[in-house]
């Protein structure tokens, strides 16, 4: 497959979970991982197609439906130890725009029995969310949380140059669609169901009110026809492997444009309020005072300053 062709994001024709390779040149071969060395397949401002779980990082945590993956760089080809610290550059970039734009990514993993080894391909997961911490050798390396996609799901989230069947190739490569000579009749619709985890607490809730469901970043208060909305914030996560605590010291009001860019680490917020990488000041209450822990966490994990934004 040449490297010049555009980007595959979802399913490829014919290969189904469970598929086995005897090696990378059949995996770069079927157009399953266009790599036959590196472990993520990556295009520059576009987005990683798919990646290769070998063992190679020491911080990886394969559990099933689950991957905890650990970005590229700073690893020894030796010892397979971090010798360095990782940078949020290149490929490991590219998996943040997965994210953002809801790409899925193929997942193979390389199966060992005794002296030999094959390649299974495991199925497209998603990018739930990235973070960064010291790994086991000490040296700061960059984690993104993958969960297991459903087929049907992923197709639902392609872009409008999705194919038919059960291919879904995400064709992101700028060229102009043929247009139908056809004259144009209704669009076809096709009824699709989205999850979304939505915590309804009585401490968001509470956050809310407390600010007039006013986003504490830009002051804007968005009215539904329900009324009025916001959207709490967790500064340090819920839930594995984060663990932050569901209370009021750990909670932001925020609209949901400064919601998603909290969450991506485009901003943070310093202990005395200022806001690092946007200009001004938290909005507080005087009833609403935010730990201070809490807030050195996501500095330190998530909120990347001045990031480069140049791939590989």
């Amino acid at each position: 497959m040449p490297k010049s062709s555009p980007p595959v994001f979802g399913p490829i024709d014919g290969i189904a979970p469970g598929h086995e390779f005897a090696n990378r040149l059949e995996l770069w071969s079927a157009g399953v991982h266009r790599q036959t060395q590196a472990g993520i397949s990556a295009r520059q401002d576009r987005g990683a197609e798919s990646i290769v779980l070998s063992g190679g990082y020491e911080d990886d945590e394969d559990l099933g439906a689950v991957i905890i993956y650990t970005g590229r760089g700073g690893r020894s080809t030796e010892t397979a130890q971090q010798v360095a610290d990782q940078t949020l550059t290149g490929a490991n970039l590219e998996l943040v725009r997965n994210e953002q734009l809801g790409l899925p990514l193929r997942v193979t993993r390389k199966v060992t029995t005794g002296h030999s080894s094959f390649y299974r391909y495991a199925g497209l997961y998603r990018v739930v969310s990235h973070w960064a911490e010291n790994g086991k050798s000490g040296h700061r390396v960059w984690r993104f949380r993958l969960e297991l996609l459903p087929e049907a799901a992923a197709v639902e989230q392609a872009p409008s140059s999705v194919t038919t069947g059960q291919t879904a190739l995400f064709d992101l490569a700028g060229q102009a669609m043929a247009e139908p000579t056809a004259s144009y009749g209704p669009a076809p619709r096709q009824e699709v169901t989205t999850l979304r985890i939505v915590r309804d607490t009585a401490v968001t809730r509470r956050v809310k009110l407390l600010h007039n469901y006013c986003c504490q970043v830009c002051g804007v208060r968005l009215h539904g026809a329900a009324g009025p909305y916001a959207e709490a914030a967790h500064i340090r996560p819920l839930g594995a492997p984060h663990h932050g605590p569901d209370v009021l010291e750990n909670v932001l009001c925020l609209c949901p444009n400064h919601h998603v860019l909290f969450d991506l680490g485009s901003f943070s917020v310093a202990d005395d309020g200022q806001l690092l990488g946007l200009s001004g000041r938290l909005r507080l209450h005087k009833k609403h005072l935010l730990n201070p822990a809490f807030l050195a966490y996501q500095r330190l994990h998530f909120y990347q300053p001045n990031a480069e934004v140049r791939g590989e």
